[in-house]
């Protein structure tokens, strides 16, 4: 998809800058800013740590970016476009399959760059490619019989659904240690946790298996909004 960044490939610095300094191509800012935050997170980020990691100079970038805010945005909007959905075969999608297939695309996405779901907290994506997936999104809800409003709140809540999950990413690699919680739940005293003993053997459940159980929960409860006809 990455409808933002196709023009952007065929965009470079303007202006005035150091003799026998290249011309830097929109896109390859936006990758290298990307590759800064998978490597060492979002709070790396900055103005001065990506003209140096491009062997540039602030002044460059702020030609293209007003503020980091704005840098942010794109980096977040590249990630969108790695959420590859084919619109002929979309299109032909039930309404629950394609949701399903939104959130489960935009969850692998993120995962593949963890550190950027934080950078979501608060913001709603107007990028590009993100008004491209949510576009996509609404027209199978509004097709199949969701009202608007409806619609609309049901794409809000899967994505930040997504969102929710794949900020648990970001954490440090073995941060949850699932055998010593494991452990501790089949430990507890059974007159004081006796329902949770109970369950200590589906416990903890796996990351992978709650999204997937709490997606299918989103999307049998939508059934109840759709007007048929």
């Amino acid at each position: 998809m990455k409808a933002n960044d196709r023009a952007a490939d065929e965009t470079s610095a303007t202006g005035r800058r150091s003799r026998g300094r290249p011309a830097l191509p929109v896109a390859r800012i936006i990758t290298t800013a990307l590759q800064i935050v998978d490597e060492d997170g979002g709070e790396a980020l900055s103005m001065r740590t990506l003209a140096q990691r491009l062997d540039s100079s602030t002044a460059t970038l702020y030609r293209h970016f007003a503020n980091r805010t704005v840098l942010v945005a794109r980096v977040v909007d590249h990630v969108f476009g790695e959420v590859d959905l084919a619109p002929d075969v979309f299109a032909t999608m039930n309404w629950d399959e394609a949701c399903r297939t939104v959130a489960e695309a935009m969850f692998d996405a993120l995962g593949r760059h963890r550190n950027v779901a934080p950078l979501l907290v608060g913001q709603i994506p107007i990028g590009p490619n993100a008004l491209i997936l949510r576009e996509r999104c609404l027209a199978r809800l509004l097709g199949s019989g969701f009202p608007p409003p409806v619609a609309a709140r049901a794409y809000a809540t899967l994505a930040r659904f997504v969102l929710g999950f794949a900020i648990q990413l970001a954490g440090p690699a073995g941060q949850t240690d699932d055998g010593q919680a494991s452990t501790l739940f089949h430990g507890l005293d059974p007159s004081e946790f006796p329902a949770t003993l109970t369950v200590a053997d589906s416990l903890p459940v796996p990351l992978a298996d709650e999204f997937t159980f709490g997606l299918e929960l989103i999307i049998n409860g939508l059934r109840r909004f759709r007007v048929d006809g």
